[in-house]
């Protein structure tokens, strides 16, 4: 969800582009665009559909919730569903009462009540597609090397890469989101000095294979971890989802990535060329940005324990260490201690809180799949 943000904002971005002086152009566009973003899959679980309005020309680009919505989706047997808002603007089903399954056509229903007048939305309907299981993820170590004098050291990250096919040959399209998580260390006696972080995909991973004879993936790079970040130090995890698409969906993520690789001028693209599957019942000029997607879901997970040469460490001696406090010396109150020695007696103390304390960056909570 959060990358189908991320896409519909650089689409919204791309018209107020402006290389010299900010510059608001008179424009056919609507002030404000419905933007949607729904994905339903096979899982058990919550599933979500975000309804916001992006914001007029020269105004922060910062989709605004619309809440108060009536939201459903039917399939093609005649049930319906219900979903409830959350959190302004997020509406979510019940895990209890729905559950997507693969062969079945849903829909999104979307009305809007204000005091001017009412506004139906839906989607096409959209079927859910098989997907067949990850074969594989593995990496390979790569290796970095900065300046050819023969004194500096090589550096090394790795490339991720994912095999997968369908023997049944019935999905075609597939679409990648990862999520990745990694243990961190402080280098300090504090009492909180080891953490996890966790972050998701923000690119486009997608692949057409309806051009082969066999529907297959091979060595497909899902992601690539430098050495300039502090992810392989010491435990690095990713889990991979794997979707499938239908045809008109994957062309629309195909948009959106070629999108995203573009910086071009105001008019060489605008919202409007990347078709929405929803659409306004009650006035068809209307214009919707975002998909309601139907997929379903199949994950695989593998841990990187190994030695990277040359990692970074985000918290050398140089970056943290203000100063030294000695015996009968006071800490400054804006510092924290971060090493204590008792003989002879001195206090080591930064200015800098993440110094001495992961949990600026991370949490204390142990993944309860780490182990």
């Amino acid at each position: 969800m959060k990358l189908l943000q991320k896409n519909i904002l650089i689409l919204f971005l791309l018209l107020t582009s402006s290389c010299v002086t900010k510059f608001i152009p008179k424009t056919s566009e609507d002030k404000e665009i419905l933007v949607v973003e729904g994905l339903i899959t096979d899982k058990p679980g919550a599933n979500i559909v975000k309804v916001s309005k992006s914001l007029p020309l020269g105004t922060k680009s910062t989709a605004k919730p619309v809440n108060g919505c009536i939201v459903t989706i039917s399939d093609d047997l005649g049930n319906n569903f219900n979903l409830n808002e959350s959190v302004a603007g997020t509406y979510q089903t019940d895990s209890l009462q729905f559950r997507g399954v693969t062969g079945r056509f849903y829909t999104l229903h979307i009305s809007i009540n204000t005091a001017f007048n009412n506004l139906n939305y839906e989607s096409y309907p959209m079927e859910m597609k098989p997907v067949p299981q990850i074969d594989s993820i593995y990496y390979e170590k790569l290796t970095f090397k900065f300046g050819n004098d023969g004194v500096t050291p090589s550096q090394e990250g790795c490339q991720v890469f994912l095999n997968t096919h369908d023997p049944a040959n019935q999905c075609k399209f597939f679409r990648w989101e990862y999520k990745e998580t990694w243990e961190f260390h402080l280098p300090y006696t504090v009492p909180n000095n080891i953490c996890w972080i966790s972050n998701s995909s923000d690119v486009i991973n997608i692949k057409n294979t309806s051009s082969l004879q066999e529907s297959k993936v091979e060595r497909y790079p899902i992601n690539l971890i430098s050495n300039i970040t502090d992810r392989l130090r010491v435990k690095y995890s990713i889990l991979v989802n794997q979707y499938s698409l239908n045809e008109d969906e994957y062309y629309y993520w195909e948009k959106l990535q070629n999108i995203s690789q573009q910086v071009g001028g105001l008019y060489d693209i605008i919202p409007s060329i990347v078709a929405s599957n929803v659409y306004c019942l009650t006035d068809p000029n209307e214009k919707v940005l975002g998909y309601f997607s139907v997929s379903a879901n199949s994950s695989r997970r593998i841990f990187i324990h190994d030695h990277f040469a040359g990692v970074l460490s985000e918290y050398t001696d140089e970056a943290c260490i203000a100063d030294t406090a000695y015996a009968g010396q006071v800490v400054p109150a804006s510092a924290w201690v971060i090493f204590t020695s008792m003989i002879p007696p001195y206090m080591v103390y930064t200015y800098t809180k993440g110094c001495a304390d992961c949990t600026v960056r991370g949490t204390k909570t142990e993944p309860d799949f780490w182990q």
